[in-house]
């Protein structure tokens, strides 16, 4: 397949790069490096990377013109500063909605989004989430945005999937706790915790499915989650295990924060349905791989839209 990847040296987008690479699929990639590592992707002949932004409605239609794709999975994403409304609504918004124009345009197979299960809101009513859920995604600009650049995905007439999205990391993770917790403990520092309990998802055991998606399996909108939560604290322990660390650093305690929900469970009962049973990597080995490679490499990122969470990191 020829495939156009946006977000191509994110965490997702670069694992499913890697993915399609190596099945000997065509790729175009497109980053503006805000978040995404550079070093998630390697030179290879079947690889065109441009340095640009989806916000570019002119070189979007000349790089879907140019390069023709069957497929495009759409992973960029404005996450970083959950103040910045603008570059949220010009990215998640305005950028999906090139793309997705693009994909109409260039009569693309197939459009793969990606939703933030924030779009349920900070206080779900059924646990775990159904796909008939409410949408409710007036807690955060990200989550606004990204409703926004769902919608434009569905308007658009294009074949699309989207998937909703537990708490998905890995060593390419450049937000949310796993990198936090490992870059404050590195320095020696001390970290907190909430009560808060999330379903955490390897990044490979997503980009598996989503190649599955890119060769036609499934249609419309899916949740991606084992159907299980566990605490902030199990994350928490996981990676100081992966760390060796000769004295285990107890970490504080806080209450949740008023941004900050109990639980965000999706029920993963159509995806299984539709693309089978999915082998989940364990919390134990996600830390360990991720550990494994920040100590080589460095850590990055420790984005998080939580403003108490924003407060210790910068502390």
């Amino acid at each position: 397949m020829k495939v156009f990847v946006t977000g191509g040296s994110g965490q997702v987008g670069s694992t499913v790069v890697d993915m399609l690479l190596a099945r000997g699929d065509e790729v175009m990639a497109i980053d503006n490096f805000a978040t995404g590592r550079r070093d998630n992707l390697s030179v290879h002949p079947k690889l065109t990377l441009v340095e640009d932004t989806i916000v570019d409605s002119k070189l979007i239609d000349r790089l879907f013109g140019e390069f023709k794709p069957q497929v495009v999975v759409h992973t960029a994403a404005s996450y970083k500063d959950p103040e910045d409304w603008e570059t949220d609504a010009l990215v998640n918004a305005v950028g999906t909605a090139n793309i997705a124009k693009a994909c109409k345009t260039h009569k693309v197979d197939r459009l793969i989004y990606f939703q933030t299960a924030l779009c349920y809101g900070t206080k779900p009513i059924q646990q775990p989430i159904r796909l008939d859920h409410p949408i409710n995604p007036v807690n955060s600009s990200y989550a606004i945005s990204k409703t926004a650049g769902e919608h434009y995905v569905q308007f658009s007439g294009v074949d699309w999937v989207t998937f909703r999205l537990a708490n998905v990391i890995g060593p390419r993770n450049v937000s949310g706790p796993l990198p936090i917790f490992y870059g404050r403990l590195s320095k020696g520092q001390k970290c907190f915790i909430t009560p808060a309990r999330r379903d955490f998802c390897y990044a490979g055991d997503l980009a598996k499915v989503v190649v599955e998606a890119a060769q036609g399996k499934g249609s419309g909108t899916y949740h991606f989650s084992s159907g299980k939560d566990v605490a902030i604290k199990e994350l928490y322990d996981a990676v100081v295990k992966a760390m060796k660390l000769n004295d285990y650093p107890e970490p504080e305690v806080k209450p949740l924060g008023p941004d900050d929900a109990p639980s965000i469970l999706l029920d993963p009962s159509r995806t299984f349905a539709d693309f089978g049973n999915i082998e989940f990597t364990s919390l134990e080995e996600i830390a360990r791989l991720s550990v494994e490679r920040w100590q080589n490499e460095g850590v990055v990122g420790g984005y998080t839209h939580l403003k108490e969470a924003r407060a210790e990191i910068r502390s």
